[in-house]
């Protein structure tokens, strides 16, 4: 399996000492920086091919929400997972306008760790299952009327399985149809939710209880 290279972003010294501890005893990833916050990120990423970067969302100089947007926009094969906390859900929105890819709360284990970061090397997205019931529990998150947005039974089929994981050809290869009609139907879910992406389909989903979060 190809090397995959991994920056850490957050401020806290001691937790990017703790994070890089548990990377080191990944097999084919290797952490070859660290950064206290977004302009720091930013600078290294110029000199250096960064494959993920482990992205935290309040820093000083420059957030993780400015720093994702930007580095987005210069390197689109990035791909950046949140380190968030409870009580940052009031971000995520913002996080996942900016391209990321991953959600995983900081105090997650080892396992977990690896989990999002098999999953979004594999082109998927990745949140954290203690985070999604954290925004099904948030009140002060917007909540979006499903009786205003009407999805065929087709339609959310594919969002499900779009929630799991799967990609377009596995989709396909699911539901027994063609590879162009799966780009239809998520075409389709795109527009009907106003989601720009398919983490952002997965958040739509979990905010209006179209899949079920243990």
């Amino acid at each position: 399996m190809e090397e995959n290279k991994v920056i850490i972003v957050d401020d806290h010294k001691m937790f990017r000492s703790g994070l890089r501890f548990l990377l080191s005893n990944i097999p084919n990833i290797t952490v070859i920086g660290e950064a206290s916050n977004g302009k720091e990120f930013l600078e290294m990423a110029e000199n250096e091919t960064i494959d993920i970067a482990l992205m935290d969302i309040n820093m000083p100089e420059m957030n993780g929400i400015e720093a994702t947007r930007i580095a987005m926009e210069k390197y689109p094969d990035l791909k950046v997972i949140v380190l968030s906390m409870h009580g940052e859900e009031e971000y995520y929105d913002q996080m996942l306008d900016a391209g990321v890819k991953g959600f995983l709360l900081k105090n997650s284990d080892a396992d977990e760790l690896i989990a999002a970061i098999e999953a979004v090397i594999a082109g998927k997205s990745y949140f954290s299952q203690e985070l999604l019931v954290d925004i099904l529990d948030q009140k002060r998150l917007q909540k979006l009327r499903t009786d205003t947005v009407k999805l065929s039974t087709r339609e959310l089929e594919v969002l499900k399985l779009i929630c799991d994981g799967f990609s377009n050809a596995e989709i396909a290869e699911h539901l027994f149809i063609s590879h162009r009609t799966v780009d239809r139907h998520r075409a389709n879910l795109l527009s009907k939710t106003g989601c720009k992406n398919s983490t952002s389909l997965v958040m739509y989903a979990v905010k209006n209880k179209i899949i079920e979060i243990e």
